[in-house]
């Protein structure tokens, strides 16, 4: 089992890049979402400025 957490003495390159795939992968979804929530809240502000 040790073996492989330690990948050959690679570990570090191996372990680093799924690590930084995993952030890429979880900005990709959680980004656009908080651009949603903002842009939504935009419009409702715009909508109820301009009903007045």
């Amino acid at each position: 089992m040790n073996e492989f957490f330690n990948m050959g003495g690679y570990a570090i390159f191996v372990w680093s890049s799924f690590g930084i795939s995993l952030l890429v992968l979880l900005l990709n979804v959680i980004l656009p979402a908080m651009r949603r929530k903002q842009l939504l809240r935009d419009v409702r502000s715009h909508i109820k400025r301009n009903r007045n």
